[in-house]
């Protein structure tokens, strides 16, 4: 009898034991998939763009560039300019007094350059995607000149509203140089449609100078 009484009590215990190790396990388990999600996230946000972003032309606190045909052909480093919303939307000053919303002017972007949110002054987020519809409403009452007043001025006055890198003065000069530093291409197909037809035009050219001069 009492070694039975023993069995039952141990197995209770036992069963007792069990279900905290299980309940310990479980918590351990959750605890860490949490910390593996916030990581997921964290990295998503302040490192690379995912496919599907780049596949559906979604480019959060990005600035965005499509070559010009014709122009950007002869001069690859002068093309198209937006700037993106916190959800990736893209705002683009496209001609007089229109700023599209989220169909570029000249076509999908090819390059895009993630910006830090972090850099922003204010409350992250809302003082971005302030900053972008208010410049893109400012726009909205403006001829469009192609040298002095575009689509770069545009996005420098997103960049020079929100303050960003404590910055207000950001013009088409140094974004386009910027750009062209820490620009990336969004495919392989985007990097033959940016420099191809330059490639190509400068081989005909030298071609033609060389056939010239042997002539």
């Amino acid at each position: 009898m009492k070694n039975q009484v023993k069995s039952r009590l141990h197995v209770g215990v036992r069963g007792v034991w069990c279900t905290r190790c299980a309940t310990v396990r479980h918590s351990t388990v959750t605890a860490v998939m949490a910390e593996v999600d916030e990581t997921d996230i964290m990295m998503n946000y302040h490192g690379e763009l995912s496919k599907g972003d780049r596949k559906h032309s979604r480019f959060p606190y990005c600035i965005v560039w499509t070559p010009i045909p014709l122009l950007s052909w002869v001069l690859p480093f002068v093309g198209h300019m937006g700037i993106c919303t916190s959800t990736g939307v893209i705002r683009d000053f496209a001609g007089s007094y229109y700023v599209s919303e989220d169909s570029m002017g000249f076509g999908r972007p090819t390059k895009y350059w993630k910006l830090d949110v972090d850099k922003v002054c204010g409350n992250g987020a809302a003082t971005w995607d302030k900053a972008v519809h208010d410049a893109s409403e400012e726009y909205k009452s403006r001829p469009h000149n192609l040298c002095f007043d575009n689509c770069h001025s545009h996005v420098a006055l997103a960049l020079n509203l929100m303050r960003y890198d404590n910055c207000t003065s950001w013009n088409m000069v140094n974004l386009c140089a910027l750009s062209l530093i820490h620009g990336k291409h969004v495919s392989w197909a985007a990097f033959f449609k940016t420099w191809l037809p330059f490639v190509m035009l400068s081989g005909v050219l030298t071609t033609f100078i060389l056939t010239f001069k042997l002539h």
